[in-house]
């Protein structure tokens, strides 16, 4: 199913004549109304005029996250406080968060973009979506619930937490999707097998996962326990939240909304495009947003896009699925670690549970690389010599897959901490020596 052929399957010709009336439009709006661009655009001797089609974006400026945090909370907006109608902010637990503004035509937007996100699940108007995203000013739980209510779909809007009244709800209300964090959706799925209620009695058949990384092999664990269909859903505070980009049924990539979100890949090092088809960082340019429009965003993301057709019939681009963030890398002795590749490793095996932690120390000026990690029930055993078989297959299964031997730490199932949001998957303790 597709919510908005015209725009989903356009012909990539059109598509970037319609980039480049938007681009030249949001720049012209950026530049009039945001003080930081209009200075940061004369120092570098450019103004509106310089940018006529889509390829004079790389002309731009870049934006971070450090722009957002330094200008808090409202230096980079573009339409006046009387038309701001919403406010999000990150959810970060430090600092300054990250604040965003929208204006009712930004909303209508975000609705549109979602609405092609769970078409694509294969939910319509005749289903009921549970939305376990934290509702607030975290955009994941009134984002997804906005792309239900697109839809015509029924929303249960039950936020995080409350676990037992999560899987009775869903059960009564008769939930055909979940909407959540793959690590939330796991700690249902065992809240689920630990209810009365036998699984056959739930509808429950897709679920829209994001807000963090997952890899193939958590997916293919969320689907046995909950037995659904996991589609991934992307979106960042700083573009719009969840649905800048989007899974079909093919699952061969996440679609991008690029006639509202412009994506280019960069060199992470000189910020200097690569070829096509390369790895880099993901960067966006909200090129229809009003209320704060960004230019170049730099996401930290690493990916890469693909522009073929789908077999699905989108003509959309695709982003390649997330290796890591280029802040989330660890460097391990010299090595460059994701924590993706060590949930790879633990999904696969199994013995192991899909929930881990990594701990990083420097002791005499080495440094230290701990996982710690859940053995299932049914392999947890009190005998010594079965447990150090199963360590040294993991250790070995690392070292192939990193290229270090971490100290694998096997603990009793469900020891680890849960999460009901954002998973918190690494304490690097070097960042406070």
């Amino acid at each position: 199913m597709i919510w908005n052929e015209t725009m989903e399957c356009m012909d990539r010709a059109n598509m970037r004549t319609l980039q480049s009336i938007r681009l030249k439009k949001t720049v012209e709006r950026i530049y009039q109304n945001c003080e930081p661009y209009h200075r940061r655009m004369q120092e570098k001797g450019l103004s509106p005029d310089d940018i006529q089609t889509i390829d004079d974006i790389v002309k731009l400026p870049f934006t971070s996250k450090k722009d957002l945090r330094d200008y808090y909370p409202f230096g980079l907006l573009s339409s006046p406080m009387s038309e701001i109608v919403r406010l999000h902010a990150s959810s970060g637990t430090t600092g300054k968060p990250i604040v965003v503004g929208y204006t009712r035509n930004d909303l209508a937007i975000w609705g549109e973009v979602g609405a092609r996100c769970f078409t694509a699940y294969g939910l319509g108007k005749q289903d009921v979506v549970q939305v376990s995203y934290g509702y607030g000013l975290f955009t994941g739980g009134l984002g997804a619930h906005g792309a239900v209510e697109t839809i015509g779909g029924t929303v249960i809007p039950m936020s995080s937490g409350n676990t037992e009244k999560q899987i009775m709800l869903m059960h009564d209300f008769g939930a055909v999707g979940l909407a959540c964090t793959p690590s939330y959706a796991l700690f249902l799925a065992d809240a689920l097998h630990d209810s009365s209620i036998p699984r056959e009695e739930f509808k429950l058949k897709v679920g829209a996962f994001g807000a963090e990384p997952w890899t193939e092999e958590m997916r293919k664990e969320i689907e046995s326990k909950l037995g659904i269909k996991a589609y991934d859903i992307y979106g960042l505070t700083e573009i719009i939240g969840p649905g800048v980009g989007h899974e079909c049924q093919c699952q061969n990539g996440t679609h991008l909304c690029e006639d509202h979100f412009y994506p280019e890949i960069v060199n992470p090092e000189t910020g200097e495009p690569v070829a096509p088809g390369e790895f880099g960082e993901l960067v966006f340019s909200t090129i229809t947003k009003s209320g704060m429009p960004l230019l170049r965003f730099r996401t930290r993301d690493l990916t890469r896009l693909i522009y073929d057709k789908c077999e699905c019939g989108r003509t959309s681009v695709r982003m390649d699925r997330i290796l890591g963030r280029c802040d989330d890398m660890l460097i391990i002795r010299g090595v460059n670690v994701f924590p993706s590749q060590v949930e790879s490793v633990i999904c696969e095996m199994p013995e192991l549970e899909p929930h881990y932690f990594i701990v990083v120390d420097r002791v005499n000026n080495l440094d230290t690389f701990e996982v710690q990690v859940e053995v299932k029930e049914e392999f947890y055993s009190d005998e010594v010599n079965k447990l150090l078989d199963l360590r040294k297959q993991i250790v070995h299964r690392l070292q192939s897959v990193i290229g270090l031997s971490p100290d694998v730490k096997l603990v009793e199932p469900r020891s680890l901490e849960r999460s009901q949001g954002k998973a918190k998957r690494v304490n690097d303790k070097r960042k406070f020596k």
